[in-house]
């Protein structure tokens, strides 16, 4: 395919924008509404919470622990077969479930293989969205995630209804079809080559790695031939390792320890909000309609956060403005347990969610900003990764802490300390690097280039600051010979 010079900013990009829209209502929309059917689950199969929260963990865990799996996919095949792919395996993995006999086999089939589908279908979609805008990147995002909270406020209500009408069981079965609507995504993703984009294995192999002289035969090999040669395995490893070397980026790895946290901080509120409103005396119509809240106004905050990062005066401060939102967010989970009324649980779910939205939005324009375009498909890879052990472990913990407590209020504590240890991490972090580059400016202003001139009415000798001291006293020396004669 011939480059592009820059992402085109439009275009079929609002395609991929739709399509990306799609995919979050189907994978993490989806996902947040398996917390309904914890109580079901949980009368159903007559297990506690911690037993109970690992279906909701299993998911969320196999959705970012495969999510380099599915980068892979769509780096070295196709974004369009990882994402049908996907939607294949998560609509089979919905389906099995509705026939499930047991809490284990919930595990297998809504957990891990459902899970596997949507990260085969979530970060290529995300990292697509990336290739094809630049100027409007955040605005972009904002539009495509906002997916999941219109799909969590539509889906919420509607599939409490599914579960009275048909039961869980139904009720799974149904949203089993909805989900193949990512195989329709997976065909609006038309791929777009960059000229910063890295250069493919074949395309290293025959540049860097094969002599002019062999050019002529290679072309005439198939594309696996030249992996057989002797120098095909270092070939492949300079090139998995040029995929990969923003690993060892400074900035990056401080943006990976703070999404650890981040992650544990968020995810038990999506599955223990429903079971908490219930628990103070909320009805079940209004516990859904809290999740319905927390998704609408997840959506005003992925629009509203990345059209504010994409002006001028913000453009540069994306980094802060994702740790202030996830600050807030964190915030908002300390003050939960003193709010046991449903007016009062009804601003928390629209600040929750405001902010909720506002950094989801940033994290793959954060992730951008400190990686670069090229390799931003693998890093969400990482990223979302990097998810995958918090959103395994905090569910459990966070329920065992309610079974043993018999109270929520520690697992929301803990939370929020989290996603504040998360924000402050990334916020010192910052200063220090701002620090850092002040004092290098300093010293270079300190040692930059100062002529200091001598002549003799005729020459004109010039030197500057950088030379050392040896050389300063020769020149003196030197020019007073000159001027001597």
């Amino acid at each position: 395919r011939a480059r592009h010079a820059g992402p085109p900013d439009g275009g079929w990009g609002w395609m991929i924008v739709a399509g990306c829209f799609l995919v979050t209502i189907c994978t993490r929309a989806v996902t947040r509404c398996i917390s309904i059917f914890f109580v079901e689950f949980q009368a159903y199969f007559g297990q506690d919470y911690a037993r109970t929260a690992w279906i909701h963990s299993i998911v969320d865990c196999a959705t970012m622990l495969c999510a380099p799996l599915g980068s892979l996919i769509s780096n070295h095949v196709s974004c369009q077969v990882g994402i049908m792919l996907g939607g294949l395996l998560a609509s089979t993995g919905l389906i099995l479930s509705s026939f499930a006999t047991s809490l284990e086999h919930l595990y297998l089939s809504l957990g891990v293989l459902t899970g596997l589908g949507f990260a085969l279908c979530y970060s290529p979609a995300i990292a697509m969205v990336g290739k094809y805008f630049n100027k409007k990147k955040a605005l972009a995002y904002g539009i495509a995630m906002s997916g999941s909270g219109i799909g969590t406020f539509i889906l919420a209500p509607v599939v409490q209804l599914l579960i009275e009408q048909f039961s869980w069981r139904g009720a799974l079965l149904i949203l089993g079809g909805f989900v193949l609507n990512l195989c329709v995504c997976g065909a609006l993703m038309r791929p777009i080559a960059l000229k910063e984009d890295r250069k493919t294995a074949p395309e290293i192999l025959e540049q860097d790695y094969v002599p002019k002289a062999q050019k002529r035969d290679l072309k005439q090999m198939s594309i696996c031939s030249p992996l057989i040669k002797v120098w095909s395995h270092e070939c492949l490893c300079y090139c998995s390792w040029k995929e990969y070397d923003f690993l060892l980026m400074p900035g990056f790895m401080v943006l990976a320890v703070s999404v650890l946290f981040m992650a544990y901080g968020c995810s038990p509120l999506f599955v223990y909000l429903v079971p908490y409103a219930l628990s103070v005396g909320v009805s079940h119509h209004q516990a859904a309609f809290l999740m319905s809240i927390l998704g609408v106004v997840d959506i005003i905050g992925n629009i509203t956060f990345g059209w504010l990062t994409d002006r001028r005066c913000l453009k540069k401060h994306r980094h802060f403005c994702y740790l202030f939102a996830v600050g807030m967010d964190g915030l908002c989970c300390l003050f939960l347990p003193v709010l046991q009324k449903f007016p009062l649980l009804v601003p928390f779910s629209f600040t929750f969610g405001y902010f909720d939205g506002a950094y989801v939005t940033l994290i793959p324009v954060v992730t951008a900003d400190v990686v670069g375009t090229s390799s931003l498909s693998s890093a969400l890879g990482v990223v979302y990764f990097l998810h995958a052990i918090p959103y395994l472990v905090s569910p459990p913990v966070a329920g065992w802490l309610v079974d043993t407590t018999g109270s929520y209020a520690a697992s929301f504590l803990l939370s929020g300390f989290s996603m504040i240890f998360s924000s402050t991490l990334l916020c010192l972090a910052s200063l220090a690097k701002k620090i850092k580059r002040t004092h290098l400016r300093s010293l270079t202003n300190d040692t930059g280039t100062k002529q200091h001139i001598w002549t003799n009415g005729a020459i004109a000798y010039s030197v500057t600051a950088e030379l050392d001291q040896k050389d300063v006293e020769f020149l003196a020396v030197d020019t007073n010979s000159y001027s001597n004669r």
